[in-house]
């Protein structure tokens, strides 16, 4: 997986490039090829693989959420954590999600779709969507972990982290509390709840506020906030 073979965002690309060099990521590549010749099913299509570096590039980046790893039913994933593609049935999570939005931000007046649940408009309005393992196999969830892509997704966090001031962070769970232990709380915001999901959205996500408090955070820094409630 050479840097002239990688199709990836330039800005992203730049900071990125060299770790498709190392042997994590030779080895990554090896494993995704063999279980592609074995006709195995993985999601994302390779061309969304990197689709949430893509639509938001590095120096955009206003909120980071950061995911497990993709959904492994046929025709979810795309390449942003929690999102699915348009027209496919909202996941438990992403129900919890908006119902937390509409909960925060709707003040019984702006509502949250129910038939779709694609948030690429938030990605192009510098919410990084963040998975932090980018492939799966169809029907096996978590079948992609431990083999490489934890290590290239903890460089995007150090990346920003080191590099940028003032991004907010929402840490949802303890998977994703570990993976961003490393942000500096003194030069951005870090939110932190329970996972969104139905085992433990009543545990604390539910009240949260994490979107008007990062909106909030976001407007006292001279930044334009993130229209939550825009969804394809």
């Amino acid at each position: 997986m050479s840097t002239a073979s990688v199709r990836l965002e330039p800005s992203w690309l730049d900071r990125l490039g060299s770790e498709f060099e190392q042997g994590y990521m030779l080895n990554l590549r090896q494993f995704l090829a063999e279980e592609k010749a074995s006709r195995k099913v993985i999601y994302p299509r390779g061309a969304d693989m990197f689709a949430a570096l893509d639509l938001c590039p590095f120096e955009q980046v206003k909120v980071v959420i950061i995911g497990q790893d993709p959904y492994h039913g046929p025709q979810q994933a795309h390449g942003l954590c929690f999102s699915v593609q348009s027209g496919v049935p909202q996941p438990p999570s992403l129900v919890n999600i908006f119902k937390e939005i509409e909960d925060d931000l709707g003040g019984g007046e702006r509502h949250m779709p129910k038939d779709r649940g694609c948030l690429t408009p938030w990605a192009e309005q510098g919410v990084l969507l963040l998975n932090a393992v980018l492939t799966v196999e169809r029907g096996r969830a978590g079948s992609h972990q431990g083999k490489g892509w934890e290590t290239f997704t903890d460089q995007i966090v150090a990346r920003l982290n080191d590099e940028r001031e003032g991004i907010v962070f929402m840490l949802w769970g303890a998977y994703a509390q570990k993976k961003g232990a490393i942000v500096d709380t003194r030069r951005h915001c870090v939110l932190k709840s329970p996972h969104p999901s139905p085992l433990s959205a009543h545990r604390g996500f539910f009240g949260c506020r994490h979107f008007s408090r990062a909106n909030a955070y976001l407007e006292s820094r001279g930044q334009t906030p993130i229209d939550w409630f825009r969804v394809t």
